[in-house]
């Protein structure tokens, strides 16, 4: 997903908190402003949007990011580290990236099907919380006899438990910055320079 100079275009986000101005006062930002902060449903990127004047917006709820569109967003003002979040979308963040995963299921077998390996020594499956060498070996066997059609599918025909699980606790470490390569979040900003050429 790190590939360089990829247009990284998020159409639709997930709400995980609506913050009042209070709570911005040590910003430089005007006080009186309402915002929310959400993640995009795409790459996951972390994002302050403003709502409309008057429109009510709820945690957890799917609102579009198209500038053309009527909806509840009149623009995205920022994007955002995870350090950021209010307390409140900490909190609801690994929900609504789990309702993500879910949606977007197929996405994710996807990748148990197709990871590539890294390096001769490293694949991408091991990049997942939990999966180890003996893992990792029973996935690339059981997708060689036959890709693998489900969450449940990839469940029970290995030992990995909770395959949805597992994608959302990486997301959630990718989010957290805490790593070196990224499978499913877009890439800080300062990562994104990284990969571009010169």
């Amino acid at each position: 997903m790190d590939g360089p100079q990829r247009k990284m275009h998020e159409s639709h986000a997930y709400i995980l908190a609506v913050i009042p101005p209070k709570m911005f006062l040590r910003d430089r930002r005007p006080r009186g402003t309402t915002v929310a902060q959400a993640i995009g449903e795409s790459y996951f990127t972390l994002l302050e949007l403003v709502p409309r004047r008057g429109v009510t917006l709820h945690a957890q709820e799917r609102v579009s990011l198209e500038r053309n569109s009527r909806g509840k967003i009149e623009r995205v003002s920022r994007r955002l580290r995870y350090e950021d979040l209010a307390p409140e979308s900490t909190e609801e963040l690994p929900l609504v990236v789990e309702i993500i995963v879910t949606k977007h299921e197929n996405k994710f077998v996807q990748f148990f099907n197709e990871a590539p390996p890294i390096t001769t020594r490293l694949h991408s499956l091991q990049l997942l919380p939990g999966i180890g060498q003996t893992l990792m070996w029973a996935l690339l066997e059981e997708r060689k006899k036959e890709p693998f059609k489900s969450f449940e599918d990839i469940a029970s025909r290995t030992k990995l438990q909770n395959p949805k699980k597992v994608v959302t606790a990486r997301i959630i470490q990718e989010l957290q910055g805490d790593v070196k390569r990224w499978l499913f979040v877009r890439p800080p900003p300062q990562e994104e320079e990284k990969t571009r050429p010169r």
